[in-house]
């Protein structure tokens, strides 16, 4: 039997994402319709439609499902739960809606609250980042999805770039700017700005084409999951900006805290 570097399961979640894609792209090529959500966030029918896709691929895996667009489990439940896939099916709906091609499919598998393998795909470039502490990261194109002998390995980051690469949301704010300073001494570092949306972010982190990504905003445990357990099986860490404690999964609160994520040559 062939030796595989990932379980199938992985290699489930990995097909779901790119059946995802298929689903979403037709709808971003068209008119672009959003609903309003009770917590005032936007939703179309491409992030239904790739819920459902992945949903329906993940659920005979057994491992209950946390997703953005999916029915909550009470936490008195969830709380239950040694494992489960934490789903983002669109990460990105703004920019999605503004065409920019700046979004992403996030699915990452918690096992104890912790991130332990997260895959994060581009519907627009059809290119996958996936990895986790116990088997590496790598990148591969959607057609090398199940050739993992074409699949790119990626190694931690040993430098940093000068000037120093701060991915960041495209609503960062000179607020936002100074707390970061605040927080991570950078007075050694002439710094530019990476603005960009959805977990996207960590493929510049992996590929060492940013330094850090630091986020004083809301986000869910669907937005970050899968970026956390790529970038740490590079050395890299996601972690609260105020205690520096490793960001924690299937929370009572779904919301993370503030975080700051960093490549192995930022510590």
């Amino acid at each position: 039997m062939k030796k595989t570097l990932l379980p199938e399961i992985y290699h489930t979640a990995i097909q779901a994402s790119i059946e995802a894609s298929a689903v979403i792209l037709p709808i971003y090529e068209n008119d672009i319709h959003a609903e309003i959500k009770s917590d005032g966030s936007p939703v179309t029918k491409a992030d239904l439609a790739a819920s459902e896709v992945i949903a329906a691929m993940l659920e005979p895996t057994g491992i209950p499902i946390l997703g953005e667009e999916l029915d909550k489990q009470p936490f008195s439940l969830r709380e239950t739960w040694t494992e489960n896939w934490c789903v983002d099916p669109l990460d990105g709906t703004k920019m999605f809606l503004m065409k920019n091609d700046e979004f992403s499919i996030n699915i990452a598998h918690i096992v104890n609250g912790k991130s332990v393998f997260g895959i994060i795909a581009s519907p627009i470039q059809q290119e996958i980042i996936v990895g986790g502490p116990s088997f590496g990261a790598h990148i591969f194109s959607f057609s090398d999805a199940h050739s993992e002998e074409n699949w790119q390995h990626l190694h931690p980051i040993s430098t940093i770039n000068n000037p120093l690469i701060v991915t960041c949301s495209r609503s960062f704010s000179e607020e936002q700017e100074l707390k970061l300073k605040t927080l991570v001494d950078l007075k050694n570092h002439s710094m530019n700005y990476l603005a960009k949306g959805s977990a996207l972010k960590f493929f510049d982190l992996a590929r060492g084409s940013a330094d850090i990504y630091p986020r004083f905003a809301p986000t869910m445990e669907w937005d970050i999951a899968a970026g956390q357990a790529i970038l740490e099986a590079l050395g890299g860490t996601v972690v609260d900006a105020y205690t520096s404690e490793a960001l924690r999964y299937n929370k009572e609160s779904l919301y993370n805290p503030h975080f700051i994520a960093r490549t192995n040559a930022m510590l």
